[in-house]
């Protein structure tokens, strides 16, 4: 049979190549004897015969004849002339019979705008329309599925609803956009689908997608349709109460948590918590520690659990180990309603080359460079992001916004910064591309974050903006018409590493590094900081905090709570990871949970409880958070007294009763009459003690008023006697 179609059109859909399939298939009018005809094309392999109907008059058919026998249907309708929704019905070969919605009937949605911000890379709501969209078009639900792959041949929607056969729904190619786009009717939600993408080349790849909201659990790689806009939210309040206030000049104080290795069912297989179960048992703990945030390490969709979810190959989608996107959102929401806030671990500086992934996603090097010297980091084993490709960089920013808006997560934590600021990270001599100018600084991905940083804090500066960069790069948290990076916190990684360096050596050795212990002070204010103690200091044989404590088992735990009690007082922001309020032995494992039952011993126990205390007094003292960026919060009384180990200083506010004197000994020798300076005469009480006996310490505390005279030290007016416990902090306040 001869096809009214252009012949070489018909081949390119038989032989799986058009660019354009809607030019072909579905309904289209034409003239035949010098009349305007309907005529309707539809291309469908497992079909014997198809049937055309109008819902209108459904007893009533166009039997559609065979062209080709690969599949090409086609029927000329005489007896109508103006366009009419049509079903299909198809007859297998096997004779069972089904019915479908053309999905060559239907309009574009992509709108030109939208083609047109994506290609300038400022479409920030890009999520909404890429991707898998249940949607109802004219009555009709179905699926909107769409994807950028400008240098594909082909591409095509393939899932259970058709087989997986790629000849059956292949996509157009929106202008010269390089989005291609199909609504499929009667898709499903959860149904499973990925792209199947002809190469300029040739060749076949099936691709997961790169805004997929949801993934089969690994090591499958499909996604799955889900509507993440359903969920209902309940934490108004929060979100509102985010708004009123600087977070800046509030406490933070974060539990890092790597949801697969909080807890674990160990009666039920090593099984995982799910986000429900996490809600239940999680959110209640990190309540009672009194913690202000939970910070998640990645729990975006990645196949590979020795990651710890830091090679994302699912950037739009909690992943399933652990539930679906609303349970995830049921977790956000419970943590909201409990007043804890949700930090997420973000990483837009890699991510890796498993098949199914943004890896050469359309047969060339899309999201990444071409030239592996740009684009792989050796030591990882992954690919660098192109950001000086405008879509790419839409990519990550509309991802940030979608975290931030679809799930109300209140920061980023930003993965990895030092590795997207030089060219030369980890690399060898001739392994790296030197900038237009000569040198290593990645100017494609410093724009890159200054753009995403104004964009997100201008929307709503209220959210955290947090870069874990490990290097001496200036104004990381300084705003990009400063000259910054734009953040609003950076990780101090230079304190971290001082500090547990000094903090693990024996006391005897400590007075030869007490630089150590002081230097932070020296630049504490040139960014907004966050004193951490993280998931990176305790694996691949750094051992766990409370094994780098040196000495016997009772020094062990006093010098962790002085380590403790010396980052809380230290100006700064907090984070802890998990184990480490329990003073775990064991390093941390992404494969087992953490050892809860070592609360069967009274040590780690009390140290669970100092810890508790220690956030306690964190959230309710002003003097250890207001300033925490700024000079007037911080005073020493003496930092040189290196050869007894001892540090003492003033934690500032706007009263002189909320003012906090600070004493931290990390010595084994307690100091019974230990004269210091105070800033007020006055009456002063202490108001914690590290060596409270209820935390396994040894009971010298201050009881009592502790009165001040008129003895000069420490170059002040007055001073006070008291004791000071070994390897131990003592506070105190002045009462009247």
């Amino acid at each position: 049979m001869v096809s009214t179609a252009d012949l070489l059109e018909l081949l390119q859909i038989i032989n799986s190549e058009h660019g354009d399939p809607h030019h072909i298939l579905g309904m289209h009018e034409i003239t035949v004897d010098e009349k305007d005809r309907l005529v309707v094309r539809a291309f469908n392999p497992q079909a014997k015969e198809l049937l055309v109907f109008d819902p209108d008059f459904p007893k009533f058919a166009y039997k559609m004849t065979l062209i080709h026998e690969d599949g090409f249907f086609e029927t000329i309708i005489k007896d109508r002339r103006q366009w009419f929704r049509y079903e299909i019905e198809a007859k297998g070969f096997n004779g069972e019979k089904w019915r479908y919605y053309d999905p060559y009937s239907f309009q574009p949605v992509l709108s030109s705008l939208d083609l047109h911000l994506f290609g300038e890379g400022t479409h920030y709501q890009i999520f909404d329309k890429l991707g898998a969209h249940v949607m109802e078009i004219d009555g009709i639900k179905g699926v909107l599925f769409s994807v950028w792959a400008p240098n594909a041949k082909r591409i095509s929607v393939i899932g259970e609803f058709n087989s997986w056969d790629g000849r059956r729904n292949p996509m157009r190619v929106l202008s010269n956009s390089g989005i291609w786009e199909l609504f499929i009717p009667g898709v499903n939600e959860k149904d499973r689908y990925k792209f199947e993408i002809k190469s300029l080349n040739g060749e076949l790849l099936q691709k997961s997608d790169p805004y997929g909201n949801f993934f089969e659990l690994r090591p499958s790689t499909s996604s799955l349709v889900f509507d993440i806009n359903k969920y209902k939210w309940n934490d108004n309040d929060w979100m509102m109460e985010r708004k009123e206030n600087n977070p800046l000049e509030k406490p933070i104080n974060i539990y890092e948590v790597h949801l697969g290795s909080w807890k674990r069912k160990v009666d039920d297989g090593n099984r995982f918590l799910s986000y429900l179960e996490l809600a239940d048992e999680l959110i209640p703990y990190v309540k009672s520690m009194k913690y202000t945030h939970i910070e998640l390490m990645p729990v975006e969709e990645h196949p590979f659990d020795g990651s710890w979810g830091y090679q994302v190959t699912g950037y739009y989608a909690p992943t399933s180990r652990y539930g679906s996107p609303d349970e995830f959102m049921y977790f956000v929401d419970k943590c909201h309603q409990n007043n804890i806030g949700v930090i997420l671990d973000w990483v837009p500086a890699h991510f890796p080359k498993d098949a199914h992934g943004l890896a050469r996603f359309d047969g060339t090097a899309l999201y990444e460079h071409q030239d592996p010297k740009q684009g792989e980091h050796p030591d990882w084993g992954t690919l660098i992001f192109n950001f000086g490709r405008k879509e790419v960089k839409n990519f990550m920013i509309a991802n940030a916004i979608f975290w931030l808006e679809k799930y109300h997560i209140d920061g980023l934590r930003v993965d990895a910064v030092a590795s997207m600021l030089y060219l030369d990270y980890g690399k060898n001599p001739g392994e790296w591309v030197p900038n237009v100018y000569g040198g290593n600084e990645n100017y494609e991905s410093v724009e890159f974050l200054r753009h995403m940083n104004s964009v997100i804090l201008g929307r709503d500066p209220h959210i955290f903006m947090i870069a874990e960069e490990s290097t001496s790069w200036a104004g990381v948290t300084k705003p990009p018409e400063r000259g910054g990076l734009g953040f609003n916190l950076k990780w101090n990684m230079g304190w971290m590493n001082d500090f547990l360096s000094y903090i693990s050596k024996d006391s005897i050795y400590r007075k030869y590094h007490h630089n150590n212990l002081t230097f932070s002070m020296v630049y504490a204010y040139t960014e907004n900081f966050i004193l951490v103690l993280s998931h990176d200091e305790v694996v691949h044989g750094k051992r766990s905090l409370i094994d780098k404590m040196p000495s016997d088992l009772w020094q062990k735990f006093a010098n962790l709570r002085v380590a403790y009690g010396f980052m809380y007082a230290h100006p700064g922001k907090k984070l802890l990871f998990m184990g480490g309020e329990i003073a775990q032995f064991n390093e941390w494992s992404e494969s087992r949970s953490l050892d809860w039952h070592l609360l069967d011993y009274d040590s780690h126990r009390q140290l669970q409880k100092y810890v508790k205390d220690l956030n306690e007094l964190y959230l309710n003292e002003i003097a250890l958070y207001k300033y925490d960026f700024d000079s007037r919060g911080f005073e020493w009384i003496s930092c040189e007294d290196g050869e007894r180990s001892i540090v003492s200083f003033i934690r500032k506010a706007d009263n002189i009763y909320d003012n906090l004197v600070i004493v931290c000994n990390f010595t084994p020798v307690p100091l019974m009459d230990y004269v210091l300076g105070v800033p007020n005469p006055g009456v002063y009480e202490e108001i914690f003690n590290s060596d409270d006996l209820s935390y396994g310490g040894g009971g010298i505390i201050n009881g009592g008023n502790i009165t001040s005279t008129d003895k000069k030290w420490n170059y002040r007016d007055n001073s006070i006697d008291l004791k000071v416990p070994p390897l131990g902090i003592t506070i105190l306040k002045l009462k009247k």
